[in-house]
């Protein structure tokens, strides 16, 4: 199960960042994460933190969302990105060759070269 906000307001994540939207993903047997983006339009989270129940992930940002509110999407496809909304997984990851930094997408049944873009 995944769920992700955005803040009414930027939220201080430390002395020089602030962070602009949040996503729950709780996997079964493994307990929950928190991912932070620091961009309103991150694809990729910049920190992640582990609790060990959805409820005390959702107590933290639970006065600080807009007025959306938690959006429950999908879990990630195998091999795919947990922090990405989107079907995006690390190039060769699927053959056991992760090119580490270089991502494909899914669009229409097939992987696609994707270059996300620069904040």
């Amino acid at each position: 199960m995944r769920m992700y906000a955005y803040l009414k307001e930027p939220y201080p994540c430390n002395k020089t960042q602030m962070i602009y939207k949040v996503m729950i993903h709780e996997q079964p047997g493994t307990g929950v994460y928190t991912y932070y983006y620091t961009d309103r339009n991150a694809i990729f989270s910049t920190y992640d933190s582990y609790s060990d129940n959805v409820e005390t992930a959702m107590e933290e940002f639970e006065k600080e969302l807009d007025e959306q509110g938690w959006i429950m999407i999908e879990d990630p496809l195998p091999g795919c990105q947990h922090d990405c909304i989107l079907p995006i997984r690390v190039k060769g990851r699927e053959t056991g060759n992760p090119q580490w930094g270089h991502y494909e997408i899914l669009e229409n049944g097939e992987w696609w070269e994707y270059d996300p873009p620069k904040p």
